[in-house]
This record gives C-alpha cells, sequence and structure tokens, in this order.
C-alpha cells in the first residue's frame, strides 16, 4: 500500500510501535506459533466484546465466508443462497466454488444493504440462506429480516467484516444471525495483518466452523462430538478422523497476539469513524450528494460518496477534485460495485432476482474515500467545500 502518495490515503498506519513490540517479543520468546493458546485468548475475548458464545479464528474475512457457506451445505444441502450485489466477491465466490446459486437481489440506498422486501420476493423452496452485509459500516438488519429467516427455516449469515462494533437496537451487529463473519484486514477497525473470524452460539455450527478450519479433523471438535466419531468408526485412528471435507484456513499465533493488543483500542476506532462520517454527511451538499443515509448504529468503515440523478455527469469531477487534493478513492464502493456484472460469473450458474436497478446506481455514481482515526475534522469540512463546488 503505497500511502506515500496520498495526502489522504484509505487508511493510516493501524499498527502501532506498541504493537510491533508486542510481536517483537512473542516472536523472541514464543514456544508456538501455529493455531494454539494465543488463538484461543483472542477468540474469547472476542467472543465477550461482541456478545457470543462462540468465535473460531481463521486466516481472512474471505475464509469464514467459505466456511460459513461450507457449513450451510453441509446442513441443509445444496440449493440457492440469497447474496447482496453490493458487498465482496467471497460473499458470492464462496457460493459458486461450493456448487451452490447465488440469487441476487437489489440493494436499499440508505443502508446499501439488501432489502426485505426483495428477500421476500426472492425465497423459494431451494433457499437455504440469506447473506446480509452490513455494507461500509450501516446496519443492515432489521426484525423483518430477523423473523423471516425463522418463519422459513433459513440460515442468516451476517457478513460484519466492515461494521465492527456496528449495532441495531443497541445490539451489536453479528449477534443477529446465525453465523456472523468479520474480518481483521489492514485497512478495518482493527487489524491482525491478515485474519478473520467467525462467531456463533449454537454449538453445532462452532464444531462445525472449527472442523472446517483445520481439515475436517475431529480433535477439533467438542469432547461430544469426538466420543461419537470414536464409536462410530473403531477402525480409526481418533487424531486422523476427518469428519468433513475440510480446508486448512486456521491462524498463527502471531495474527492472535496482534488481535488481542490492537482489542485495547478497537471502541476508540470505532467511536472517532462514527465522529468523521457524521462531519462528512452534515458537510456535503445534500442537492447535489445523497445523504440520507440511515446513521443509527453505524460504525463507519469508509466515507461514501453518491451523486443524486441531476449530477451524475459529475462523477469524472469529483474524481479531478481527489486526485488534485491527493485523495485515494475507489469507484463503486465497496468490492468495486455489482457483484453480478464481474467476468467471473458467465462461468457459474446464478440468477438475479427482479432487478438491480439501485446496486447498479451505485455501480455508476459512487464511490468511497478512506475513514480512519487520524483524520482532523477542519480536513474533512475543507474537502467537503471543495466537493461542493461540482
Amino acid at each position: 500500500m503505497e500511502q506515500n502518495n496520498f495526502n489522504w490515503s484509505l487508511i493510516n498506519d493501524n499498527i502501532s510501535q506498541t504493537d510491533r513490540k508486542v510481536l517483537s517479543d512473542f516472536c523472541l520468546n514464543g514456544d508456538r506459533f501455529t493455531n494454539g493458546k494465543k488463538v484461543k485468548e483472542f477468540e474469547k475475548i472476542w467472543s465477550d466484546w461482541l456478545g457470543t458464545k462462540y468465535s473460531v479464528m481463521v486466516n481472512s474475512g474471505a475464509s469464514a465466508n467459505f466456511i460459513s457457506i461450507a457449513m450451510v451445505k453441509e446442513l441443509m444441502g445444496d440449493g440457492e443462497i440469497i447474496v447482496p450485489p453490493i458487498g465482496w466477491v467471497s460473499d458470492i465466490s464462496s457460493v459458486v466454488q461450493l456448487g451452490l446459486t447465488p440469487v441476487f437481489v437489489d440493494i436499499d440506498k440508505s443502508t446499501m444493504s439488501v432489502s426485505y422486501e426483495n428477500i421476500k420476493r426472492a425465497i423459494s423452496d431451494k433457499t437455504r440462506a440469506i447473506v446480509i452485509v452490513h455494507c461500509l459500516g450501516f446496519n443492515g438488519i432489521d426484525d423483518e429480516i430477523i423473523n423471516l429467516c425463522k418463519e422459513k427455516n433459513i440460515i442468516l449469515i451476517e457478513d460484519c467484516c466492515e461494521a465492527h462494533g456496528a449495532t441495531f437496537k443497541g445490539k451489536k451487529v453479528g449477534t443477529f444471525g446465525d453465523i456472523s463473519l468479520f474480518s481483521f484486514y489492514f485497512g478495518h477497525h482493527i487489524t491482525t495483518i491478515e485474519g478473520g473470524i467467525i462467531s456463533v452460539n449454537n454449538t453445532k455450527f462452532y464444531d462445525l466452523a472449527k472442523l472446517f478450519r483445520s481439515h475436517g479433523m475431529t480433535r477439533e471438535a467438542s469432547e461430544e462430538l469426538q466420543a461419537e466419531y470414536r464409536l462410530g468408526y473403531p477402525n480409526l485412528n481418533p487424531l486422523f478422523t476427518f469428519a468433513v471435507a475440510g480446508f486448512n484456513m486456521r491462524s498463527t499465533e502471531i495474527n492472535a497476539v496482534l488481535g488481542i493488543e490492537q482489542m485495547k483500542r478497537i471502541d476508540f476506532n470505532i467511536s472517532k469513524r462514527v465522529e468523521n462520517l457524521k462531519i462528512w454527511i452534515e458537510n456535503l451538499d445534500s442537492t447535489k450528494y445523497f445523504t440520507e443515509f440511515k446513521m443509527d448504529g453505524n460504525s463507519n468503515f469508509a466515507l461514501p460518496l453518491i451523486l443524486k440523478e441531476e449530477y451524475t455527469n459529475k462523477l469524472k469531477d469529483v474524481c479531478n477534485i481527489l486526485d488534485r487534493e491527493k485523495v485515494e478513492y475507489r469507484i463503486g464502493t465497496a468490492g468495486g460495485g455489482n457483484q453480478a456484472l464481474q467476468p467471473y460469473l458467465k462461468k457459474f450458474t446464478h440468477r438475479i432476482s427482479n432487478n438491480l436497478e439501485i446496486a447498479d446506481y451505485i455501480h455508476n455514481n459512487s464511490l468511497y474515500i478512506g475513514n480512519h482515526t487520524e483524520l482532523q475534522e477542519n480536513k474533512i469540512i475543507e474537502l467537503c467545500k471543495k466537493l461542493n463546488y461540482v
């Protein structure tokens, strides 16, 4: 990441000197570097902070995506997964690579997450799960979606990779679904450099997450499940009994050590990003830019900029201002915009429910810029003034 080319980069250097000291001390004195007691310690800290019973640390948020869909397939069989068009590629690639069918539904512009009405329209007897992405840190969950999943016996997956600490009705997102996913990539609210986590409340889901993380080996699972397989497969070595066709998506102890240290400042990081978004929205010209986001409970990942219809011909001018001011940005918001337009999908069965009108609009008429703890209020206001002249 060549941040020196920008006056305002997507992310600041969020690995502190204290972090580096903790890491170096561990590297010099640690006696185990693969998945071990530090990973377990971080999982406990994370679960306590989030408000779930169990968490399973993995090597990336994308791996968390993949494992969540593998769990759905193991429990529910083949079928369809309702997915958002605005998110990250791994929300979709995990579905198609595991042989299920993604069904794209349109979003609500105020959250950039899939809407209840569009989800309801897309559900069929083949629907196995719904993926909600809390896009850019805006809350995308509501009671209607939660109740619909319960009523239809559909697994609800919350992708919170950009939304650490976002809330719905005062409770953190990632605690409402059956499975929740977080990323600790370099640009997120805290980082383990690469890394991710799966959080659940159900013991069966917890066992499955651990199995899929580590080759499917039963020694990773609960004592009860291990005993079940010892009785059922007496001719197999219990250390090398593989209950599912798993993967190696384990974390290292080094990533966990960094995560433990970063958790000391996660609440500050979130509060500062929320404050920055408020300043950003209040100072943008609402006649030119969409500002009617649902701000309640947000935990902003990046500062969104969506042009209103009368000004969609001004996107190039906006980019020119950002280039001149050396502000790093990404066109199309999260994941480069509408995933349903990506070439890889031509190789796989997929379905679009109704249309993706709002997702297409976001794809063509929006961008985001970085939001991080070192941004100063006057810097945000000054950039808004320049953008308001387009």
